[in-house]
């Protein structure tokens, strides 16, 4: 049966007229005449049976449905022009690996070490896009996902395959001033920490994180301590806004350390105490269940040594 896929040359009229709504930027734009774009444009709508456009005093209007199918189309031809450059740049050899991550991971953790897997691998061309949410393989033109979220999520997370990576360890962490602004003689148990008691830590001002509104709560929980209001502080979305604020002084913040290693290292930011709260989520690679990408166990298998040796270095550092 014939596939009911109209002309590319058709969509890319359509795509470019729809984008500067106008038949002769379009024509400028492919280098074409303005009839031959008219000319695509309505054996496009002859055959998908609707309108796209309307006439205007300034040119065309999508329709209801054109703007839905530009808001529908467009990826895909920019996906089909990425993979052509992907392909002609690599010459058959190698290949794209498009990833979609959260965000603070790859800006804290990935991308800084990114240049060690190009350089094991200058076959290989990673793209990144970032999104706080499940990516859908079915919706997004991604070959896998890094993901940090519980065990049931990824289980409940439809026709895709997991990779284990780490565990998501999260510890407090402020400012040095606003300990010394608290406890001025506050001694610290190795170059990076301290170790706040209980009745030291209830003390300090709070940070929160908008999409994990209870973690503070959890955290007392699982350390026995009590909180008055575990909810207070100010509320910021991503671990990389925690640390800028945490940073200046405006309160305590719960930080997977490996996220926050520059700043530790700066001394801009103490480990305030040692309790952490352990694996309650954990990063994961996902993909789809009907992918079997060598390059992405290639990246898998990166990951996995980079993050062994992340974990020892940490280890020697956080003993004193």
């Amino acid at each position: 049966m014939r596939r009911s896929i109209p002309s590319l040359q058709g969509l890319l009229c359509f795509e470019s007229a729809a984008k500067h709504a106008s038949y002769t930027h379009a024509s400028q734009e492919l280098f074409i005449t303005q009839s031959a774009v008219s000319r695509q444009i309505q054996q496009l709508e002859d055959f998908l049976g609707v309108s796209l456009f309307t006439r205007t005093r300034h040119g065309v209007e999508l329709t209801h449905a054109g703007q839905q199918y530009y808001k529908t189309i467009t990826p895909y031809l920019r996906g089909l022009e990425q993979s052509t450059l992907d392909i002609m740049s690599h010459k058959g050899l190698g290949g794209t690996l498009k990833l979609g991550v959260v965000p603070t991971f790859a800006t804290r953790w990935l991308l800084p070490k990114l240049h060690r897997f190009n350089a094991i691998h200058p076959e290989i061309t990673v793209h990144l896009e970032t999104s706080t949410k499940p990516f859908l393989f079915n919706e997004n033109i991604f070959d896998a996902a890094i993901y940090a979220g519980t065990l049931q999520q990824v289980e409940h997370w439809p026709g895709t395959q997991t990779h284990y990576l780490m565990h998501e360890d999260v510890v407090p962490v402020c400012s040095p001033a606003l300990i010394r602004k608290y406890y001025p003689d506050a001694v610290m148990l190795n170059e990076m920490s301290f170790d706040l008691t209980a009745e030291q830590l209830v003390q300090l001002p709070l940070l929160q994180q908008t999409t994990r509104p209870s973690i503070w709560e959890e955290w007392f929980a699982h350390h026995q301590i009590k909180h008055t209001n575990p909810f207070e502080g100010q509320r910021h979305e991503l671990f990389s806004m925690l640390a800028v604020a945490a940073n200046h002084g405006m309160g305590m913040a719960l930080i997977p350390q490996m996220l926050i290693e520059q700043e530790l290292k700066e001394k801009k930011l103490v480990i305030a105490s040692t309790k952490k709260l352990e694996g309650r989520r954990a990063y994961y690679l996902v993909h789809s269940s009907q992918e079997s990408s060598p390059l992405i166990q290639k990246f898998v298998d990166w990951m996995q040594q980079e993050l062994l040796i992340s974990s020892y270095k940490n280890q020697d550092k956080t003993h004193p």
